[in-house]
């Protein structure tokens, strides 16, 4: 079975600034959060690997761009390394070295006929600010923040046309605050709910500066909503989905699209002690500035069940007393990930979009498929033959047009990543690029046989797949 491929529909690949650029020309001083991370917990990352060579882009950059126009990519997403944008975070004074390899990589993806989209914020929080002000604790790092977004802006937004204020604004408080699985392990629920609000205003403040420019382009931001199922039909089941989809999704979703909090959330957040205490004229900005469109990324879903035991009192408030995760027997599994592969998430997310937020426009700004020992698949040629990577791109993809043929604002599709490149503690060892990286000196790029197949589908603006499901 064909299914054509809109025009229109972006088929485009993503990645960030500190996962590609590694540590060359990085002056003094200008950590960032992953930097430190890597620097304090080298142990954590796999096999010793992280961001300090990661794939050499700063000096490679136009490698990978030759590349990205061989294949035919419509749009390239990365972020500005903050952290390397300033050698003085509160005069806002650029570092003009690292300002011109951003101008280098944007001149050279139009050249190439490549979109360029830029985030202002891929887990890249100097360390600076962190050091002297506890990072986004502190409501003077959200000015910061939009002083640099505006320069940013200035700088760039005569070419860059789409803009994106976070990448998954919850993840690193997440870890290091509410779960304290990362460095420096600090469990402190009200400060993580702290963070993720003025992240929120942050976002509004970009946009506020965005707009007083008057530039020709758009501002949105790139989220993780996990697309959250109920064991069953049960109103017990149904409300642990409910409050997951409150706590991690709408957190984020509601301020960021419809300018406000939710009564409910607000309400929990006073009851356990974790509110924010928001300014009026905070609230404000947030509600007259909201979001043009949204990036979403999409890999796995969230399963959950009503909790079966009572909450510790003992502990700190976790939204996990509100539900249990709930593994599915026989899910389809990426055994090297430990992700369920479940494509009709893209599908549902539509439909949980346009029934909650509207007709936003959004796109799948990231998904894909890590997968483990990638060499064994290679053949004498030394391409990495991956049809896993191909079925699992064109599956998401099938679900995604089936979406947009019913009303869905989805814009296109986004893969991670374009090359191989380093994840936080995975850093090397599941590969995710349409391009290979191999550890040696060079960091030497090779094709992948997704590589072809993915500009097979660019170019033709066909996608075949499976006929549908025969009982068999």
């Amino acid at each position: 079975m064909k299914l054509l491929i809109p025009e229109n529909f972006i088929l485009g690949a993503a990645s960030s600034a500190w996962q590609t650029e590694g540590w060359k020309g990085k002056k003094e001083g200008q950590d960032s959060y992953p930097d430190s991370w890597y620097k304090n917990e080298k142990f954590v990352w796999h096999n010793g690997y992280g961001p300090a060579v990661a794939t050499n882009f700063m000096e490679q950059y136009q490698e990978d761009v030759d590349l990205m126009k061989e294949i035919g990519l419509t749009h390239y997403r990365t972020s500005i390394n903050w952290s390397r944008f300033f050698t003085d975070y509160e005069n806002l004074v650029v570092d003009e070295d690292y300002a011109q390899h951003i101008d280098d990589v944007v001149n050279a993806l139009l050249e190439a006929n490549v979109e360029p989209m830029l985030c202002l914020e891929h887990y890249e929080l100097p360390v600076y600010l962190s050091e002297k002000y506890d990072g986004w604790s502190s409501r003077k790092v959200v000015d910061l923040y939009a002083g640099y977004a505006k320069i940013a802006f200035e700088r760039y937004g005569d070419r860059v046309k789409q803009w994106f204020t976070f990448n998954e604004p919850i993840v690193p408080q997440t870890r290091i605050y509410l779960d304290a699985i990362r460095w420096p392990h600090e469990q402190n629920t009200e400060k993580w709910m702290l963070w993720n609000y003025h992240k929120a205003l942050a976002s509004a403040q970009a946009v506020k500066a965005y707009r007083a420019l008057g530039l020709e382009g758009r501002i949105g931001c790139v989220l993780n909503p996990e697309m959250v199922y109920a064991r069953s039909s049960s109103k017990e089941d149904k409300k642990a989905a409910e409050m997951y989809d409150l706590f991690y999704n709408r957190v984020f979703f509601d301020p960021m699209v419809k300018g406000e909090y939710s009564a409910e959330l607000i309400a929990l957040c006073t009851k356990f002690d974790i509110y924010f205490n928001p300014d009026e004229n905070d609230l404000s900005i947030i509600s007259e500035n909201t979001l043009d469109f949204l990036g979403i990324n999409q890999y796995y879903p969230k399963r959950v069940k009503a909790p079966r035991y009572e909450w510790n009192k003992t502990t700190p408030f976790h939204p996990e007393m509100f539900f249990e995760n709930f593994d599915l027997p026989g899910k389809n599994m990426n055994d090297s990930r430990g992700w369920e592969i479940y494509p009709k998430i893209v599908y549902d997310m539509a439909h949980y979009l346009k029934e909650n937020y509207g007709d936003i426009p959004w796109l799948i700004t990231e998904n894909g498929m890590g997968r483990e020992n990638e060499e064994a698949y290679m053949d004498d040629l030394g391409t990495v033959n991956d049809s896993y990577r191909i079925d699992f791109i064109k599956q998401h993809i099938q679900w995604l047009l089936k979406a947009v043929e019913e009303g869905s604002a989805c814009e296109g599709y986004m893969l991670w990543a374009f090359t191989d490149c380093v994840s936080p503690m995975n850093a090397f060892k599941n590969r995710y690029g349409l391009v290979r990286i191999e550890l040696d000196e060079k960091r030497t790029r090779s094709k992948k046989k997704s590589a072809e197949w993915y500009g097979s589908i660019i170019q033709d603006r066909v996608l075949e797949v499976a006929d549908e499901c025969e009982w068999k």
